[in-house]
């Protein structure tokens, strides 16, 4: 058992634990179950809820969820709609984001996969500057996926 200012009491009854406890105006905390003994804190347990519950607020803060967006093209997309596209990733990449470029094939279009890889690698030369492929172009069903990551060193 541990009291309330950190002290290591040692083992003791469940009783006399219970009697120090109510005699402090705390509460008895199981700290640890899987010990042997298990152990014990004097402690009170609404502000021990309550600390526990802010310090997973601070973390929750701390953390960075990176976001994907995706931009859809097609093999038929011509230069003019691409360019668009391409300053949307650019935007996005700069903001920390990930971007996923999507090519989808529709009929005949899926015996020519070289046309949209060639459009994906056009895409990674134009964001080179701003962005690292984290994924190299693959054809998985009707469509092929490239995904994007913000390089590391122009982050900064």
């Amino acid at each position: 058992m541990i009291t309330d200012t950190n002290e290591n009491i040692g083992v003791v009854s469940l009783r006399t634990a219970l009697e120090m406890a109510e005699a402090r105006n705390l509460d008895l905390v199981e700290v640890s179950p899987n010990a042997e003994p298990p152990v014990c804190r004097i402690m009170d347990f609404g502000k021990f809820q309550y600390e526990k519950r802010r310090r997973e607020r601070e973390a929750k803060k701390q953390q960075k969820v990176i976001e994907v967006k995706e931009i859809q093209l097609r093999p038929k997309t011509d230069q003019h709609h691409l360019s668009f596209k391409v300053r949307d990733a650019r935007l996005w990449i700069k903001q920390g984001m990930k971007v996923r470029v999507r090519a989808r094939f529709r009929g005949r279009e899926r015996d020519y996969p070289d046309i949209a890889l060639q459009r994906m690698q056009e895409i990674a030369v134009e964001l080179q500057d701003v962005a690292v492929v984290e994924q190299h172009p693959t054809m998985e069903g009707n469509t092929m996926l490239m995904v994007l990551a913000p390089a590391a060193d122009k982050k900064k």
